[in-house]
């Protein structure tokens, strides 16, 4: 398969205008830990395969101090022993809501039962929030083949003026 970007959405008028709004729409997901927030985005997009936006939350991460450990588990979450219950949870929606093709039951009772023991209203939006915008950022991604490996943690700052 060729792995040469097929476009640099940011060099389009359109892509780039765009590309700051999905961002600040982004911005306006608060009430979770930041680290929960990279886990999760992780994991739908190792789920879909995006390269980039794999490098981009496992860079995040771990600039904001996520360990090693963890990030190199998260594909791995169920079988691991550093995740708490409530990371589980969110997880668990992560991939249920990124598989929804895959599975006729979308996001299980047990899993939404899990992520509102854990988590609070504003909480819960912001979740579902997450999961819908990062499935949608890996679509750009895999779309326009974007690679991952040349993130610069904080890039993204940029796009908040």
């Amino acid at each position: 398969m060729e792995t040469t970007p097929r476009i640099n959405l940011m060099a389009t008028r359109v892509g780039a205008e765009f590309g700051k709004r999905f961002y600040r729409t982004g911005a306006a997901l608060t009430g979770l830990p930041p680290a929960l927030s990279q886990l999760v985005e992780l994991r739908a997009s190792q789920i879909n395969g995006c390269g980039w936006c794999v490098d981009v939350h496992s860079k995040e991460a771990a600039a904001a101090g996520e360990s090693a450990v963890r990030l190199a588990l998260v594909a791995a979450w169920r079988e691991s022993a550093v995740f708490t219950e409530a990371e589980r949870a969110a997880l668990a929606l992560a991939e249920e809501g990124t598989r929804l093709a895959d599975a006729a039951q979308g996001v299980s009772d047990a899993t939404w039962a899990a992520v509102r023991e854990h988590y609070d209203e504003e909480q819960t939006a912001a979740l579902v929030c997450l999961v819908s915008m990062i499935n949608a950022a890996n679509r750009m991604g895999v779309i326009t083949r974007m690679r991952g490996g040349s993130y610069t943690p904080g890039v993204f700052a940029a796009l908040e003026s």
